[in-house]
Parts: structure tokens; sequence; C-alpha cells
């Protein structure tokens, strides 16, 4: 039988502290909720009734609920008001020898059989267990922010833990409606040692001023699904403590460089921007503790025009390849008002986007998403043809041919004979150097990438990719195309993986590498993702829907362009591709397909 909570104190009652404090007493638990001075709990106060009123105008708690939870909270100066409790979580700063010094008072406090928690995100559990002489009732219970709404909670055990002890919090967080998932004691746990390395590489992104900061955000947004983007985030956590955070998990963690924090985050802190609890971090908001963005000096300027930057006008578009990608860009031109040109090799492959694009225009229809004139003012705009020369006369052509640097430099040196002058080239690799296929031709302030992503009818984003080489022109005119399909294009510079996946695939090769080292299952670690992070797919999901072997080249490249060790792709990862196990495509990857 799991050991029964009645009281449970709650030490610091910051958000994180506050937010724990209204759990509890929500799901019925009698809560100590304890700070180092009036001021302090006051502060918390204020925090608690601000969360459960807000709840309240929400509609999602009863006053009387809310009059109730407030009268099962007790506030006191002092840990010695802990004396009696159950069990004590600890929630202040994430500094070890502060929370050594509390876990020793907790110690000489509390009852002997009472659990001492610790909330710590980032630091050692263990460490701070050995500050007491009851290491085996020491433990981590990991809430996420905010903890009335998040539903994950990691359970750390050490080395030490007793099984009990365990199995009594595990308990605890099922009455509290949470899911655990119990790890052991490693630096950044699941969460966060997958999170922060990924924020850390959106940082050195804006340090190097290869994307803006609002572009970055988008990128992650539109292209992965993200609830936020990862400065947005920054700011949200705190840079302050996203820096203590990096810092610990560099040290404990084998001083993986990904870890080391930015310089430029230590200059941000030291300058006390610290994010939205400061009013100004990588944006700036209307106050200290506001959510709300206010523009700023780096905000980008709404043009009046697009015409005004340089952008030249376009018409008519070349669309050559006949995969899905192709057909998708096909359909959204078409739909968007554009004259299209589709150019296949040979008018077998014509039919065949044909019927594709007729299909997926058809289902538009049936769904009530486009009106039956639309489709067929759409397909009227299309013209297939299975010779390049047909494209002559357009004002931009997309390539959507595979994946191969000699095919599409071929191609690219074709175009460049048969397209008149000032048409803009573009190219949709997701991997491959644009410039190397603008060096094919002899207008390459011409050329630039417009990576779609798929399905491209559906998807909102378009990464804009300049070279060294393209001309402010030519990247006005494709910012402009994609503001007119009614997708959110976002610039970048000519570098392995663009914005989404350079963030997105040496995270998912972290998280094969953690399975890889038998520190937690498929299953938790998607958990952790989803329910701590509020992804919307766990990264095993996730790289068996796009196909482990794509995965992996996607890595290789990355890894060989920026060497960078952390960036080798996992060994698990190239065994499972190596044995045919490619995910949902194979019926078999990280999971088993088989029976779905």
């Amino acid at each position: 039988m799991a050991r029964e909570f009645s009281t449970v104190g709650v030490v610091g009652l910051g958000t994180m502290g506050a937010g724990i404090v209204e759990v509890f007493a929500r799901n019925g638990i009698d809560v100590v909720a304890v700070e180092i001075s009036e001021p302090a709990l006051e502060r918390g106060r204020v925090t608690l009734t601000g969360s459960t009123d807000r709840a309240v105008a929400k509609g999602k708690l009863a006053a009387a609920d809310r009059d109730a939870l407030h009268e099962r909270v007790h506030f006191a100066v002092g840990l010695e008001a802990l004396h009696s409790v159950d069990l004590v979580i600890e929630a202040v700063p994430e500094h070890l020898d502060l929370k050594q010094r509390i876990f020793a008072e907790l110690d000489r406090i509390c009852r002997p059989e009472t659990i001492l928690a610790t909330n710590t995100s980032s630091l050692s559990v263990t460490e701070i267990s050995v500050a007491t002489s009851r290491p085996n009732q020491v433990i981590g219970i990991h809430f996420f922010n905010p903890a009335p709404v998040m539903k994950l909670v990691e359970v750390v055990r050490t080395v030490v833990t007793a099984p009990e002890v365990v199995a009594d919090v595990e308990a605890l967080c099922s009455r509290l409606g949470k899911v655990d998932v119990t790890i052991n004691d490693r630096a950044g746990f699941i969460a966060n040692a997958l999170l922060f390395g990924y924020l850390n590489h959106a940082v050195g992104m804006f340090e190097s001023h290869y994307a803006t900061r609002e572009d970055i955000d988008a990128a992650m947004k539109l292209g992965c699904g993200l609830p936020m983007g990862p400065l947005a985030l920054m700011d949200l956590i705190g840079l302050d403590t996203a820096y203590e955070i990096l810092d610990t998990m560099y040290r404990r963690g084998g001083r993986d460089r990904r870890h080391a924090p930015v310089p430029l985050l230590k200059q941000m802190v030291t300058a006390g921007l610290l994010g939205r609890k400061s009013g100004r971090g990588f944006y700036t908001y209307e106050r200290p503790g506001s959510p709300v963005v206010v523009p700023d000096e780096a905000t980008p300027l709404a043009t009046e025009s697009a015409l005004a930057d340089g952008a030249r006008a376009i018409t008519k578009v070349g669309v050559v390849g006949s995969g899905t990608m192709a057909t998708g860009i096909i359909e959204v031109f078409a739909k968007a008002g554009y004259e299209v040109i589709s150019v296949t090799r040979g008018m077998e492959k014509s039919a065949k986007v044909c019927e594709a694009v007729k299909t997926s225009l058809n289902k538009g229809v049936v769904r009530g998403k486009l009106a039956e004139a639309d489709r067929d003012a759409a397909l009227g705009r299309i013209s297939w043809s299975a010779t390049l020369d047909h494209l002559a006369d357009v004002d931009l052509v997309v390539e959507a041919v595979v994946e191969e640097l000699s095919v599409k430099k071929a191609l690219f040196a074709s175009l460049d004979e048969i397209c008149k002058p000032g048409v803009v080239l573009a190219t949709t690799t997701s991997s491959l150097p644009v410039i190397d296929v603008a060096m094919a031709t002899h207008r390459p302030a011409d050329v630039v990438g417009l990576h779609f992503f798929n399905p491209a009818p559906v998807m909102p984003l378009v990464e804009v990719i300049r070279t060294i080489r393209t001309s402010p022109e030519a990247t006005a005119t494709a910012r402009a195309v994609c503001a007119a399909l009614g997708k959110t294009g976002v610039v970048c510079g000519d570098r392995s993986g663009f914005i989404v996946n350079a963030l997105l695939f040496p995270y998912l090769n972290d998280a094969v590498k953690m399975l890889e080292a038998s520190y937690s299952t498929a299953d938790d670690i998607d958990h952790a993702m989803k329910l701590g992070c509020g992804y919307p797919m766990g990264p095993f999901e996730l790289l068996d829907v796009v196909g482990l072997d794509v995965s992996l080249a996607i890595q290789r490249e990355l890894y060989l362009e920026l060497r960078e060790p952390g960036f080798a792709p996992a060994p698990l990862l190239e065994h499972l591709v190596t044995a045919g196990y490619l995910g949902r495509k194979t019926r078999r990857g990280f999971r088993d397909h088989s029976h779905r």
C-alpha cells in the first residue's frame, strides 16, 4: 500500500513553488507554504490568488472550489513550520549550496519518516541528498511550468533512494492527475536535456545573425507545430534560469559543447535582460512580467509594398518535377492566382501529376475548403509540358526534382540558357547547398532556395534561402511570393539544414542517444516532450513518421558541414537504418507499426 500524504510542505513560492502549492491544494491535500520573509510570502500569496482567480474567470474552477483550495494552504515564514508534514518539496533558485543548506535544515526539523523532495530541473539530486542524514528518503519531483496545467512530472531517483519512496511518490503523482516518468539522476533529466541543447543552438543561430529572432521563432512554430518559438520560450523561462541550467548541464553532462551557454546569453544576463520577468530579453515586453510583446528597434518594418523592396513582378511560374512536393507546389501557386507551367520528364508523368493535383483540389471541394468555381479556375491556370523550353517566358521557376546535386546542377544550367534575364530561379532543396546549384548558372544573383514543407498546400512555412551571391531583389521577390501564397517566408543563410532541420534533427538525434544509453524508454521520452514541453509529437513518433533513413541523411549532412562532435549520428539510428527499420513506411522503426 502506498503511503497516504495528508500534509505537504512547499519551500519557495516563486512561479514554480506557488504553482506546486496550487496543484496539491486543488487535489484536497493540506499545504504548508514557506518563504524566507514576509514580503516574499506575500508575493507567493498574490501569485496563487492570481492563478486561481484566472482559473475561475475561465470557467476551469468553481468559486467555491477556489475558496476551499485557499483554506487548505497555510502560509508561514521559516522552515520550522514544516516540522510535522509528510513530504516537503523545495522550489528555490537553482543554486546547489542554497539547496544543500535548506535540505540540511529540513533534515533537522522534519520527522524521520518525512520524504524530502527537490523540484530541481538540472542539479544533481544525489549531491543535494548528501546534505542530509537520510539520502534514501530524498527524491527529485520535477514539475513543469505552469505546474497546475502541465501534465508531466519527472520522478528522479538517486542510486540510494529507497524503492518504497519512489513507489509512494509515483502513487502521489497519479492522485494529482499527473503522468510521471521515473528516471535516474542525470544532468537535465529527460525534458531539459533534450530541450536546452535545442534552445542554446537557436540562441547561437540568432547571435551569428543567421536569421532574425522573428524568423527563427516562426520557423519552429510553423514548421514543427511547436507551441512557442525557442527565443520566446527562453524569455518565458528566464535567461538567468536558462543560463544556470545550461551551465550545470555542461559541467555535469560530459562537457558537451552544445550545452556550453552561448556567449550572448551571459552578456544578456549580465545586462539584466532576463526575458519577460525583466520586461526585456530577446523581445521587449509591455512591462516586467507581461506576456505582451511590443515593437523595439529590432522589430522588422512592415513595408507598404513588396515592390518597394525591389521585388520583381511575378505572374507566370514554372514548376519542374513530378513528385509529391512538385504536385503540392503547383496546386499552391494555381490556387493563389498564378499562371503555372508544370514541366516533367515525359507526358506520362505529366498525366500523373495532373491527376494528383485534380484529386487534391477535389478533396478541398468535398471538405468545403474550396468552391467548385475556384477549383476549376485553378485547374484552368495550369498548363502541362514535357519540355523545359516552355519556360522561356516565365517570371519564376521552382525546381522540385530529386535531391541529387548533379541532377539539380544540370537542370539549372539548362534553365540558365532557356529563361529570360531577370527570372528568379528557386530550388526546393532541403539539404543541399544552394550556392552549388546557383554556380551552375551564369546568374547566381537570381538563384534562391524556396524550401516548402510537406504537404505544401497545408504547411504555412517556406524557408527563403539566400546565398552569398543572391541579390537583395531576388530575396525580396521570394518573400513577396511567399506572402502572395498566404505563406510565412523566413529568410536564412545557405547553411546545412537551414533553420528548421538544423534545430530539429540534433534534438531528435539526442533523443536516440538517450534511448541508446538505456536512460529511459521511447514511450517515456515521448511522454516527456509532449506533456512537459507541449510538443505535438514525441521524438520517436516523429522519427518513425519522417523516416529513419531521411533523418540519418540529414543528420549526416549537418555533421559533415558543422563538424560538431555532438552532431555525429547516433549509432542506434545507423543500425536501425542498416537493418531496414525505416519507420512507418516499412512498418517498423523505433516501434512496430505492423498492427496499426
